[in-house]
């Protein structure tokens, strides 16, 4: 695009006229854009429009008269009844798969290795309890410290240690 003598008088004749930059550069077309005509008119010192919003005259906002906190509703206590038996809390077995643990769970002592696709509905972190100074368990450290050898020394030279690993 071109900004010829004839394009730069239109600019400056619809500019002044009030035009809004959207409206001039539809009247210009061939690739004209907004920004392009704002550019433009700063370039050739034209006269800056006022602001839209104008100033020292904000609305005061509406202030609703504080409410009280709501009062909690006090139930009667229901009448004693027989005694009821209470069954023993059942023990979690320690063993099995752990809880899932989200987000919100996440913690610099919990292995935070995603697990599934964070879309679904059962993605979760490990959870299992991370390595001093990694964020993630023994497990999935092994996974992802991976140490890349030199080519010509990686027949040679042992993998480095890994965190929680007994020593060689």
């Amino acid at each position: 695009m071109v900004w010829t003598d004839e394009r730069m008088a239109l600019l400056k004749e619809c500019w002044e006229s009030g035009m809004t930059a959207s409206q001039i550069a539809e009247k210009l077309g061939e690739g004209v854009s907004r920004n392009a005509v704002i550019g433009k008119a700063h370039r050739l010192g034209l006269k800056a429009r006022p602001s839209p919003v104008k100033a020292g005259e904000e609305g005061e906002a509406a202030v609703a008269p504080p409410t009280p906190p709501p009062v909690a509703a006090v139930a009667p206590a229901p009448a004693p009844s027989a005694p009821v038996a209470r069954a023993a809390p059942k023990k979690v077995a320690t063993k099995g798969k752990p809880a899932k643990t989200t987000l919100l769970d996440l913690s610099e002592k919990v292995c935070k290795w995603p697990i599934g696709h964070p879309g679904d509905a059962d993605f979760h972190f490990c959870g299992k309890a991370s390595q001093a100074g990694f964020p993630y368990c023994t497990e999935h450290c092994l996974v992802a410290y991976q140490a890349q050898l030199p080519r010509r020394d990686r027949d040679r030279r042992p993998p480095p240690q890994m965190p929680g690993m007994p020593r060689r």
